[in-house]
């Protein structure tokens, strides 16, 4: 514990001296996120006390058992950087740990980028308080963007920090779960400034992976047939999304007026809520994307959906091509890390097309 309030005081340091240079705005913004790190290092209990404590809820023991199978499978078959990560755990008593701001311009989808001087820059903005997630997405709307503000059930700190099991994914599926924490920590393997379709496609990637080798090494075809249902929706529900991003791209390259384009825009939005709910009619299961469907649809919701999938066609076939073997795929994706963002996304998009 002491290593890791260390590690606060230093990030302190960091932000405190960034948030002088950069405004009071900014001084707002990382007390919340260094008050919020704060209290879930506090917060944390060893696993460990809470598997020995007769008193503790069966149902918790049981998942978080699991959560130490799934990590140990992660460090010996995945070879993912697991140190100290998962064994402790945090009750938050709320059903996010982080909301997250995204944002786009009226007539782009390209979203708003912020810059971190410890992560670098990333489509996103989170705040430990949903108050304060939707107050300031209030700012970016009276300033023009269409806005989003999407909940977040586990995030990575990127080594800096023991990352604990959060009970806002402690009562996932075991698919969604294992797969979750394959994500986070893949993160820790490899994460590229600046770059968030990067970073995102590759940790799914490898959560695709470390589900179907779990599935080999456990012998619970249950888990992963459970997670290939929900991929399969989740695909579904991706590949309409990204019909009618393309819709949207060529509208926003026309030469109408504004008031042109923001009647089209309203009617593709329209048209995509109606073609979800036909969609709906043959796959039920289709149903759990109601809540993200049944909010206002804007540029900012568009891309926050892409941004985890826009490369995941390329990272599977790198994986094909090093013939499966996970340390030799982790050591092409570092080699492409290493190239500027044009080029790196440019043999992405050839590795697409062929």
């Amino acid at each position: 514990m002491l290593l890791q309030l260390k590690k606060v005081i230093v990030v302190l340091r960091i932000l405190t001296c960034s948030a002088i240079l950069w405004g009071c705005q900014t001084v707002h913004y990382y007390s919340q996120a260094i008050d919020g790190q704060c209290r879930i290092l506090l917060k944390r209990q060893p696993i460990s006390a809470i598997m020995a404590d007769s008193e503790s809820p069966q149902p918790l023991r049981e998942r978080l058992m699991f959560i130490l199978k799934v990590r140990e499978f992660a460090e010996n078959e995945l070879r993912l950087p697991v140190n100290n990560h998962y064994l402790t755990y945090v009750d938050l008593k709320r059903p996010y740990v982080l909301w997250n701001v995204v944002a786009a311009p009226e007539f782009s989808l390209t979203p708003k980028t912020w810059c971190y001087p410890v992560a670098g820059c990333a489509t996103y903005r989170g705040y430990f308080a949903e108050t304060n997630a939707r107050q300031y997405a209030s700012r970016l709307t009276k300033q023009g963007y269409d806005v989003y503000v999407g909940g977040v059930t586990a995030y990575s700190t990127l080594g800096w920090f023991d990352d604990p099991v959060l009970s806002t994914f402690i009562r996932f599926s075991e698919a969604r779960a294992a797969a979750l924490i394959f994500h986070e920590l893949a993160h820790q393997v490899l994460y590229v400034q600046d770059d968030t379709a990067f970073n995102e496609s590759f940790a799914t990637l490898v959560e695709q992976e470390g589900l179907r080798r779990w599935q080999h090494a456990s012998g619970s075809a249950r888990i992963y047939t459970e997670y290939l249902r929900q991929q399969r929706l989740h695909e579904e529900f991706v590949q309409l999304i990204m019909h009618y991003r393309q819709r949207l791209e060529l509208l926003y390259q026309t030469d109408l007026t504004p008031a042109e384009k923001r009647a089209r825009k309203t009617t593709i939005f329209s048209e995509l809520r109606n073609e979800f709910n036909d969609m709906k009619t043959n796959q039920i299961g289709l149903s759990a994307y109601d809540a993200w469907m049944d909010q206002a649809l804007n540029n900012a919701k568009i891309s926050s959906v892409v941004a985890y999938h826009d490369f995941l066609p390329a990272f599977q076939k790198m994986l094909t091509q090093n013939m499966g073997a996970i340390n030799q795929f982790f050591d092409a994706c570092r080699q492409l890390a290493q190239k500027n963002k044009d080029e790196r996304h440019q043999i992405l998009e050839s590795y697409m097309a062929n």
